[in-house]
């Protein structure tokens, strides 16, 4: 048997995603900025996948912007986001957990003057609304909060941070980096007060390299690719029309019957929660059902390395990861695991399982039998 938990690395396509990839790659193959019919075939691809999309989050297709995936559109909020507003002021908030393609953009603004204040979380990965209220300034210009951290699956309290922001300065732009929590919430930026809203393809089960921006039409913000003129000047360049409409196919299905499939997910992670605290000298750092997301289960194994649990578990086919797959391919100390007070002996023995579309509660049922025979065996090869 094979069971790959490593959805939030990256998810297989769907059927139906595939074969609109395929069909255009290789019959509707047209520019969408060429003026004959296959041009303007090309653009109603595109045109279609931005309505498909808007529908999902309730705003204006005129509002949806193209990329190439969520760290393109956590570049483009956040640097061109700050660089558009600098003379309202230099001061922007975040968290201590946020991803790489949040964090180095922020790194990088702090080198071009900017001030950055990363707010601390509790120990389920919460952050404190008094906390983020005090540390608004005068010279706050943006705010940049994480919807579903990608490593735990803890879930910000989206529209509450948005209260406290915009009451203190309706002119301060919330970005909210939705990448794990796109196609497993319902998400209304107007109504949560979201004014940037990043999401990537690949982690619904659309195709790599694309993904898109939300950005309400009263934002000032300056494009981060300059060209052409493409998607009304706010991303030239030629639009990647299979990826575009592979990802509008795979925002409709999994907005189909959504409710079903988050519970189905949540089954799954409910399952894998209860049988793995069962086993000695596991500690999950994930909370269950929906004080969660759906899809992701973080779990640290005392007395076993995980890198070797990891290739250990790989060897049965099963398929995990022990931080996100998305900054790089070196290990390091996650400043998550960090945030949220996971003792220091634990942090090198913490491994991420995620589900997606495909995943079956056999698979979960093999991983634990999977796991409880390797432990042991790891465990005293790593005291030997």
């Amino acid at each position: 048997m094979e069971a790959y938990f490593d959805n939030s690395a990256t998810t297989r396509v769907l059927e139906p995603v595939k074969d609109i990839v395929v069909k255009i790659m290789t019959e509707d193959y047209g520019n969408p900025s060429a003026k004959h019919k296959m041009g303007m075939e090309a653009e109603r691809y595109i045109k279609e996948a931005a309505e498909i999309i808007a529908g999902t989050l309730k705003v204006a297709a005129k509002e949806i912007v193209f990329t190439s995936g969520g760290s393109e559109s956590n570049n483009m909020a956040l640097i061109e986001g700050a660089m558009a507003n600098k003379r309202a002021g230099n001061h922007i908030i975040s968290t201590a957990i946020e991803h790489a393609s949040v964090y180095n953009p922020l790194a990088f603004l702090e080198e071009q003057g900017f001030s950055v204040t990363y707010l601390p979380v509790d120990s389920h990965g919460h952050i404190r609304l008094e906390d983020l209220e005090a540390a608004i300034r005068p010279e706050t210009i943006l705010v940049s909060i994480m919807y579903v951290n990608n490593e735990i699956g803890a879930v910000e309290p989206i529209e509450a941070i948005s209260k406290v922001i915009k009451k203190k300065n309706p002119s301060i732009l919330f970005h909210v980096d939705a990448i794990q929590a796109y196609g497993k919430f319902v998400i209304r930026p107007k109504r949560q007060g979201i004014d940037l809203l990043s999401v990537s393809s690949h982690k619904i089960h659309g195709p790599k390299g694309v993904g898109f921006l939300y950005i309400d039409q009263g934002v000032k913000i300056r494009p981060l690719i300059y060209g052409g003129g493409q998607q009304r000047g706010m991303r030239s360049g030629t639009e990647n029309v299979p990826g575009i409409a592979g990802l509008g196919m795979a925002a409709k299905i999994m907005y189909t019957d959504h409710g079903e499939k988050v519970q189905s997910l949540t089954a799954l992670k409910d399952n894998l929660i209860t049988r793995l605290s069962e086993i000695d000298g596991v500690t999950v750092n994930s909370l269950p059902g929906d004080l969660s997301a759906p899809q992701i289960v973080s779990a640290s194994f005392s007395g076993v390395r995980s890198e070797v649990l990891l290739h250990a578990l790989e060897e049965r086919n099963i398929f995990v990861s022990s931080g996100s797959a998305c900054s790089s391919n070196h290990p390091a100390v996650s400043g998550t695991l960090k945030g949220i007070g996971v003792r220091p002996e634990l942090l090198d023995s913490t491994l991420r399982f995620s589900f997606g579309f495909y995943n079956t509660k056999e698979e979960v049922d093999y991983c634990i039998d999977v796991l409880k025979e390797l432990l042991p065996v790891l465990r005293r090869y790593q005291r030997g």
